[in-house]
């Protein structure tokens, strides 16, 4: 995993996406953390822990959800122009469980497959530590830019 933190390190929105996003609270809260940054994918942990179980040793499906939303928004962001003020939201969110988690970590892998001018549209995979599939979403995601000032000549 060191190789793939040391990877993350040399993108150039590492820092916005570590510490806005996978550093926002609720993500921080439960754990979350940013394992891998690229153009338009990212790779997000949420390491097993009491606090984001249901039943026994079952994760919540709440704190799986959170991992896709903190997820897709972070590939979202990996283009983002901070020059020109961006402001993000998720739009639309849809998300098939596929197994339960049972006292394991998650991470979650997201990619951009469409991206307009605001709304990107992302895929999610959510594997847990056997490498097995636990859930895939589809993200709609609105990335907003103030449009760029020119100046009057």
């Amino acid at each position: 995993m060191s190789e793939l933190r040391s990877a993350a390190a040399t993108h150039p929105m590492t820092d916005v996406v570590r510490g806005a996003i996978v550093g926002a609270p609720l993500a921080a809260l439960l754990g979350m953390e940013l394992v891998d940054v690229e153009d338009d994918a990212v790779r997000v942990r949420l390491p097993f822990r009491p606090e984001v179980t249901t039943i026994g040793d079952l994760v919540h499906g709440g704190a799986i959800s959170a991992l896709v939303d903190v997820s897709a928004t972070a590939a979202a962001w990996t283009r983002a122009d901070l020059a020109r003020s961006p402001r993000g939201t998720t739009i639309g969110f849809s998300l098939n469980f596929l197994q339960g988690a049972v006292a394991t970590d998650l991470v979650a892998a997201a990619r951009i497959i469409q991206r307009g001018r605001s709304v990107q549209v992302c895929e999610v995979d959510v594997r847990n530590a056997a490498g097995d599939a636990v859930a895939r979403a589809m993200v709609t995601y609105k990335l907003d830019h103030k449009a760029e000032v020119r100046s009057a000549t």
